[in-house]
C-alpha cells in the first residue's frame, strides 16, 4: 500500500468521524429544544457541552485540512518523480517499470537495485551519464554480482553511446 493510499484512507476515516460528530452535535442541540437553556441548573452545563462538541469538530476539521495538504504534497512528489523518470533513457525506464530499479522519492535521479543494500545508480541528466556510488559498501558477493550486472548493462547501453565512462 503506497503512502498516497494510506493518506486517502486516513482522510476518509477523518471525514466519516467528522460527519458522525456533526450529526451527534445537531441531534443533541435539537433534543434540547431550548428547554435546558431556560433551566437555571442545567443551562450552563448544556452550553459547556455544546462548546466541547464544537471544539472537537474544529480539531477534526484541522486534521482533515492537514491530511488534504499531505495528499497534495504526496501527489506533487509523485508528479516530480514521473517527470524525472520521463527525462531518463528508455533503458532506465524499462528497469524501473519491471521493478529491477527503484527510484528514490527524495532524489528521483538516484535509483537502488532491488535486493542490494546501500549501493546506488545515479543518472546525471546534464552529462547524460550513469554513475554508481557506495559500491564498496556491498559485502555480500551475490548482491555485488547483481548490482554489477544491472550497472554494467546500463553503462554499456547508455554511456557508450556518448563515449563517457561513469564512476563516482
Amino acid at each position: 500500500m503506497s503512502r498516497l493510499d494510506i493518506l486517502k484512507a486516513s482522510l476518509e476515516k477523518k471525514q466519516a468521524k467528522f460527519n458522525r460528530k456533526l450529526n451527534e452535535y445537531f441531534s443533541d442541540v435539537k433534543s434540547a429544544n431550548g428547554q435546558p437553556l431556560n433551566d437555571k441548573r442545567n443551562g450552563y452545563s448544556t452550553m459547556k457541552r455544546w462548546d466541547r462538541q464544537n471544539d472537537t469538530l474544529s480539531k477534526i476539521q484541522k486534521e482533515i485540512e492537514k491530511t488534504q495538504t499531505a495528499i497534495e504534497r504526496e501527489e506533487s512528489r509523485i508528479r516530480c518523480i514521473d517527470r524525472n523518470r520521463s527525462s531518463m533513457p528508455e533503458e532506465i525506464q524499462t528497469l524501473i517499470n519491471d521493478g529491477t530499479l527503484k527510484q528514490w522519492g527524495r532524489y528521483p535521479h538516484i535509483m537502488f537495485v532491488e535486493g542490494v543494500d546501500k549501493a546506488r545508480i545515479i543518472w546525471d541528466d546534464r552529462k547524460k551519464v550513469v554513475m554508481h556510488k557506495f559500491v564498496s559498501s556491498i559485502t555480500d558477493t551475490e548482491q555485488r554480482r547483481k548490482f554489477a550486472r544491472v550497472y554494467n548493462l546500463l553503462n554499456a547501453s547508455i554511456n557508450e553511446e556518448t563515449g563517457k565512462q561513469g564512476k563516482k
